[in-house]
């Protein structure tokens, strides 16, 4: 009985990092398309694909020479159709490296202490309003954003550039005010901009009581590097949007340490 010699495999420490690296890439690639509409598309892809390998080997050549065609642009029209989910992987990987390598420096020449005295500081007004606001449910859309896009936000806003402070986000979110509809986005540690109209999300398996709202603080964090507070109209219930997931129903210590870590 001859003996099956499997010599030629060799796997090395480099081979085993490749496959953990590509497995990595994979997962995240799954994470930023899971439950939305690109998923989907994806999927149309992959049967197109199969379909177009199936009518080959079958020889159907009026088949074989339509798919052909759809194959042949199958990589750019991927590029375009998702352009938005590339680009988010792309900002997931810049700010994993630009927050990591900002964190050192500020704690190695202020000390951890000095940062999160500094940073308790810049959040407790936004703490306090929303607590306002919960109580007197009064919805409101806070986005918080390291880059400014002037022209993705400014578009559609009425440009603030005021300190930020519990008062005016009351007065902008009080239902009387004309900025009350629409976003507030905070960045540099100013309220830039408010009364902003954001890109809904493509999600299709969100709750039903998800409205416009929290709709377009999950998709301006699918667009952009940000992160947004929802507070529910009509609960007071208060959401925190990240990278296009949502945390439902936090308490003020949950979102004093979403707010510590990611503003």
């Amino acid at each position: 009985m001859q003996s099956i010699n499997f010599s030629f495999l060799k796997v090395t420490p480099l081979n085993v990092l490749d496959i953990i690296l590509v497995a990595f890439i994979i997962y995240q690639l799954y994470n930023l398309i899971r439950g939305t509409i690109a998923a989907n598309i994806f999927i149309g892809f992959v049967i197109i694909y199969l379909a177009y390998f199936a009518v080959k080997a079958l020889q159907m050549q009026l088949l074989t020479v339509i798919l052909g065609k759809f194959v042949d642009v199958g990589p750019i029209a991927l590029i375009v159709i998702f352009w938005q989910e590339i680009r988010r992987f792309l900002l997931l990987v810049g700010k994993n490296a630009s927050l990591q390598r900002n964190k050192a420096w500020w704690q190695y020449f202020f000390g951890k202490a000095e940062a999160e005295k500094n940073n308790f500081a810049r959040i407790k007004p936004i703490i306090d309003a929303c607590k306002s606001l919960k109580q007197s449910r009064t919805g409101a859309l806070i986005v918080f954003t390291k880059y400014y896009d002037e022209q993705f936000y400014q578009n559609s806003c009425e440009v603030i550039e005021g300190k930020i402070s519990k008062r005016l986000l009351e007065s902008i979110f009080q239902k009387t005010s004309p900025l009350h509809d629409g976003a507030v986005v905070i960045s540099e540690n100013k309220i830039k901009s408010a009364s902003c109209i954001l890109p809904l999300t493509d999600k299709t398996d969100l709750p039903s009581q998800f409205g416009l709202r929290h709709r377009a603080g999950i998709g301006v964090t699918e667009a952009n590097e940000a992160t947004a507070i929802i507070v529910s109209e009509e609960t007071g219930e208060i959401s925190y949007a990240k990278q296009g997931r949502v945390k439902m129903n936090i308490s003020f210590a949950e979102l004093e340490k979403l707010l510590n870590k990611d503003f």
